[in-house]
């Protein structure tokens, strides 16, 4: 008599612990609906916990965020490595495609980590304008660093901006950009009919570009951004030859990292004499802020 103990669920199933629900299709046969609710939250937050830091630093009165004490830029980057890497979660549960998730939730530690670091970093960079600090030089070439005592404290400091522009990118935008690219490898359907974005898609096009180019541009990104989206081209023309299209979130996808790679490109030519004026930000604190 066959007993209990031998009887085991079918792989996939609902009851089965730390899988996907049965029809998580390995093939491109299934689709989803664009994700317009996670696609919005992302790019809200994007504006307003990103690019929004530092505004906000400039309009809240210094008063009432002493300097020895986070900012309030500081509590929106709190914010944002708590939401973010939560919505690139939910994004990668969306999936028509079972993705590794041992390589997803090392991401994710990766990304938490490495805006964390971030975070510390950019905080004291951006406190350090307030004494006289000037961004658009380097550690060593501004003059409230150069007169330092001892000079043992000019390695600290460049040990500080290692960590937040190095170290803190690579551990933040890598493993960010491969959970996109992740993501966007299950993006594809047998039907052409279905290879097209919806209006509200359209219309996010825009601000979700414009948030990349700024990322790009400020973070110093730009080898990583055009190797990801390199690599999704030649992912695309991989699948055609399977008869493979991208779905409604691949094409949203895919055109915010082409309209982001003509900003760039657009930005760059502009300031093409200036490479150290490429970042949004120097270009503020250095023409902008002092011209009121």
């Amino acid at each position: 008599m066959e007993s209990s103990a031998r009887r085991r669920p079918h792989a996939g199933s609902s009851g089965h612990p730390g899988r996907h629900p049965a029809g998580k299709a390995e093939d491109g046969s299934r689709t989803s609906p664009f994700h317009l609710d996670l696609w919005f939250y992302l790019t809200l937050q994007n504006w307003i916990l990103d690019f929004g830091r530092p505004i906000a630093m400039i309009i809240f009165p210094l008063e009432w965020f002493p300097l020895n004490k986070p900012s309030v830029g500081d509590y929106f980057h709190m914010a944002y490595n708590v939401i973010t890497p939560f919505l690139l979660l939910k994004l990668i549960e969306r999936s028509p495609k079972t993705l590794p998730r041992s390589i997803v939730y090392v991401c994710i530690i990766t990304f938490i980590m490495g805006s964390s670091i971030h975070l510390v970093g950019d905080s004291v960079n951006h406190r350090l304008i307030f004494s006289g600090y000037q961004h658009h030089l380097s550690v060593r070439e501004n003059p409230i660093i150069k007169n330092l005592k001892p000079k043992t404290l000019i390695d600290s400091f460049e040990l500080l901006y290692y960590y937040d522009e190095y170290l803190g990118h690579c551990l933040w935008y890598i493993p960010f950009f491969l959970i996109l690219f992740m993501y966007f490898s299950g993006c594809f359907t047998t039907s052409k009919r279905e290879s097209r974005m919806p209006r509200s898609a359209l219309l996010l096009l825009g601000p979700s570009s414009l948030y990349y180019w700024y990322l790009v541009t400020e973070g110093q990104i730009f080898i990583l951004f055009i190797f990801t989206y390199f690599a999704m081209m030649a992912f695309v023309m991989h699948q055609k030859r399977k008869r493979l299209y991208l779905d409604s979130n691949g094409l949203f996808l895919f055109y915010t990292f082409f309209f982001t790679l003509l900003f760039v490109a657009l930005w760059v030519l502009w300031l093409w004499n200036d490479h150290t004026l490429r970042e949004p930000w120097a270009f503020y604190t250095l023409h902008i802020s002092k011209h009121p």
